[in-house]
């Protein structure tokens, strides 16, 4: 049976895979419980300092909540359904992870729609190749966008404008995302790899705590009144300031030359 998701740690570089390219990578339960795992292993493990998430084949990031699964749970025996719900039960998916301290890019290799996009949403960077759409057609199926899609689209890109694309259902182009500052970078296809890799590069030339105290106090931030945040103790903080690292930086720049990060 071929697995549901890919994973690879190379270089501090946790790669994510959704594997479902048959079905346009979409969410059902053993590929959101799979997620939830790898997303457990990339907070838990200090050698991991940033995640790339991506979906196998050319077609599709994702195209969201896999709604032929869903069509099947309306019939399958009680003991399946037991099963299903008892998976979820364990599942914690990024978009619900508020706080998740490290950084996190969307590789976008073409659709990225309904739960596809929430996943996006909730990474920090979006790199879409300019093939990419993007949208939140759950209306156009009965449905809401309630993996916080919904929520979410109207911080990111302003009320008026998220309205135009929740009510209707309309998809969005990754240049269009672009203009809008959803997204951080469009290229042609056949550079997405090496685009997402540059932002890699780049994230990796900073010390791993700071990037963590920077993404905590700009996330934790926005959910504070200006005066408060600034106010607040932060814990990433606390620990960037009692590390190594902190002295590293400092040192390097004195003697000329490129610091050597430990992420401690």
């Amino acid at each position: 049976m071929t697995e549901v998701t890919r994973f690879a740690v190379t270089d501090h570089v946790a790669t994510i895979t959704l594997n479902r390219p048959e079905a346009m990578n979409a969410l059902n339960p053993d590929l959101r419980f799979a997620l939830s795992q790898h997303f457990d292993t990339v907070e838990q493990d200090d050698d991991i300092w940033i995640a790339v998430v991506t979906g196998a084949g050319d077609k599709a990031f994702s195209a969201g909540a896999d709604l032929k699964h869903r069509a099947i749970e309306r019939d399958a025996s009680t003991e399946q359904k037991a099963e299903w719900q008892e998976l979820m039960s364990r599942t914690r998916p990024l978009n619900e992870r508020w706080y998740f301290p490290k950084p996190v890019i969307a590789k976008v290799n073409g659709f990225a729609l309904g739960g596809g996009l929430e996943l996006a949403l909730a990474c920090d960077i979006i790199v879409a190749a300019d093939h990419a759409e993007l949208g939140l057609p759950e209306p156009r199926r009965g449905l809401l966008a309630a993996g916080v899609g919904a929520l979410r689209l109207p911080r990111q890109i302003g009320l008026k404008v998220a309205m135009g694309y929740l009510l209707t259902g309309r998809h969005m182009s990754a240049e269009r995302g672009y203009e809008l500052g959803l997204v951080n970078q469009v290229v042609p296809a056949g550079e997405l790899d090496t685009a997402v890799d540059e932002w890699v590069r780049d994230i990796l030339r900073c010390a791993p705590l700071a990037v963590r105290a920077t993404k905590e106090v700009a996330m934790r931030g926005l959910d504070q009144p200006l005066s408060s945040a600034f106010a607040a103790e932060y814990q990433w903080e606390l620990k960037r300031r009692a590390s190594s690292d902190a002295l590293e930086g400092p040192k390097a720049f004195a003697e000329k030359r490129a610091p050597n990060w430990q992420g401690r």
